[in-house]
């Protein structure tokens, strides 16, 4: 999927507050590592996240989300009225209905006439809905595109930690809900439109699709369940799909500037560097921080690194969604 008249207008995140350390995360379930004989450290020294963010209590996804989008069209140089579209990429929310898009919509006071919709796709929804974005302004049915997400651990983590603290808990219930523990709390949006001189061209993507392993990794506000080796396993085999179809359809992706990747661990980054033969050196990584911040991960690490581009410089947009879903963008700065 090719475009030619779209461009990034304006990239912004918002931080949540609360620090929540590894280190703490072990002491939580230190009784329940020495019963399992599991070490503590693994959060650290094996996916690589020291620390990772929460909302305070009472904060809903959808303010987290507002606080990014309101920055966002500030920074495009907008007012709410510019908006015609604003699509909400959360996969944390409150209820089943109605969408966080309409929520969002009414904190940021955006016009009666803009269109306003939830886009799910696990970890991929933002870049799904900038290829969403892309379509509706190229066919003239909206001249600025508001994209959105805010995402939260802090239920799923308490949860995890309660049930992981009981003593009927075992080593696989440790292992399964291992990659609940690595996620993070942020919220990020990103304004696109027609083509401006301070704008940044949207090339396009190339996505690819393996829901036969759509039971990999399963979760709600709870709990999320994952195999995690099965699914890192099945995502750099979609993941080398996807790079292969690119090069075939004509895309040179092995000599960008910039790799922005989804975060998800230190074992997940290298892996995929050594599988598009890219230096790490051109990683920019969020996730020792912040977590794995689930759709928000990537445009939150874009947005942190946006002042450190070049006009110019050739961003790819790398991500694999639970499901699993494989998508890879391409920005010129």
């Amino acid at each position: 999927m090719r475009f030619s008249n779209t461009h990034v207008l304006s990239v912004a995140h918002a931080e949540a507050p609360e620090v929540v350390t590894s280190a703490w995360i072990d002491e939580q379930l230190a009784d329940t590592y020495e019963r399992c004989g599991i070490r503590a450290g693994l959060l650290a020294d094996l996916a690589g996240i020291v620390e990772r963010r929460w909302w305070p209590e009472g904060t809903t996804f959808d303010e987290a989300a507002a606080i990014a989008g309101r920055r966002a069209i500030e920074a495009a140089g907008l007012q709410p009225e510019d908006i015609d579209l604003l699509i909400s990429t959360s996969v944390c929310k409150h209820n089943l209905e109605p969408s966080v898009a309409c929520a969002v919509h009414n904190h940021l006071g955006l016009s009666s006439a803009c269109r306003n919709f939830d886009l799910g796709n696990a970890c991929l929804g933002f870049v799904n809905a900038m290829d969403t974005a892309a379509m509706a302004i190229e066919t003239g049915n909206a001249r600025n595109v508001l994209i959105v997400d805010g995402e939260g651990s802090r239920q799923p983590q308490q949860h995890t930690l309660a049930r992981l603290s009981s003593p009927e808990a075992t080593t696989a219930d440790v292992f399964a809900n291992f990659a609940t523990l690595t996620l993070g709390s942020g919220a990020a949006a990103m304004v696109m439109g027609s083509p401006r001189t301070d704008g940044h061209a949207f090339m396009g993507s190339v996505s690819r699709a393996a829901t036969q392993h759509n039971d990999l990794c399963v979760g709600d506000l709870e709990s999320m369940r994952t195999d995690t080796a099965a699914l890192l396993a099945a995502g750099l085999e979609l993941a080398s799909e996807t790079v292969a179809a690119a090069e075939a359809e004509g895309w040179k992706w092995r000599d960008c500037d910039t790799y922005v990747m989804h975060q998800v661990s230190a074992v997940h980054t290298a892996k995929m560097c050594e599988l598009m033969d890219i230096d790490p050196a051109l990683v920019p990584l969020t996730y020792p921080t912040l977590g794995n911040m689930g759709p928000a991960a990537l445009p939150y690490t874009l947005s942190m690194v946006s002042g450190d581009l070049h006009s110019g410089d050739r961003i790819l947009l790398c991500g694999i969604g639970s499901g699993l879903n494989c998508s890879i963008a391409e920005l010129v700065w």
